[in-house]
């Protein structure tokens, strides 16, 4: 009998409690249909929500197997996503937003790159092949500059930074993380940027995306940050005192 490989996956969350039973249940009911050859875990990262989130969350935990939290008393998307992944011992981890606006019918292609030698596997709402629903005309635009700066910049072949539906080694973790600076937005962009700057493969998956209105981003706060972060990046190149270990 083949050993099932381990799979981690944490959902970042900050006030979800309008979404956060639904698409938790969601998510679990599709991973015990689709996902029957990985021992997998679902991790709820919650980064002070001052709503209902976390008693929900540790409702939830009780209630449906393979269910678990992790509670910070700081906000940071990119803060709770490095805890849960250093805490965790599963050989792929993975994070994904909460509203689920990436359709999982691009998770199984996503997890199967690791067997073929990639190191950081990305969902991508910019390849031939993706496919968005209902985002609005500035936000598109947003994006679409933002990646393109990336590429000019940094000489980065990332088609999409920012679609949260990320997947990483164990090693990944262990070798990189600790060089990843950003705890909040730009965290995962950090991330793609220093890895392919660092040698790490990076599989890219085109994806069905739907906007979600309701979200909780706030777009302009958010694009600062990530504009900050790409000049911090561009002067200090971190990944030139990073080593990739075999």
């Amino acid at each position: 009998m083949s050993v099932k490989k381990s799979l981690e996956i944490v959902i970042p969350i900050y006030n979800e409690e309008k979404e956060l039973e639904k698409n938790i249940k969601k998510l679990h009911s599709f991973l015990g249909k689709n996902l029957k050859n990985y021992q997998w875990q679902i991790t709820v990262a919650d980064n002070a929500s001052t709503d209902t989130s976390l008693s929900i969350t540790k409702s939830l935990s009780k209630k449906l197997t393979n269910v678990g939290f992790v509670h910070l008393g700081k906000k940071g998307r990119g803060r709770a996503v490095k805890k849960a992944w250093r805490e965790s011992k599963a050989a792929i981890l993975m994070y994904m937003d909460v509203d689920l606006s990436t359709d999982l019918s691009g998770l199984q292609p996503l997890l199967s790159s690791f067997s073929k030698g990639y190191d950081i596997a990305i969902g991508s709402r910019l390849l031939s092949g993706s496919k968005v629903v209902g985002r609005t005309v500035r936000r598109e635009i947003l994006s679409r500059v933002y990646n393109i700066l990336i590429k000019i910049f940094f000489g980065a072949k990332i088609s999409d930074a920012q679609c949260g539906f990320k997947a990483v080694s164990r090693k990944v973790v262990r070798d990189l993380l600790p060089g990843i600076s950003d705890n909040a937005w730009f965290f995962d962009s950090e991330l793609l940027i220093v890895g392919e700057k660092t040698g790490y493969k990076i599989f890219q998956q085109p994806v069905l995306w739907i906007d979600n209105p309701g979200s909780t981003v706030r777009v302009l706060k958010t694009v600062y940050g990530d504009l900050a972060g790409l000049w911090r990046l561009f002067w200090t190149r971190p990944w030139k005192s990073i080593r990739r270990k075999q």
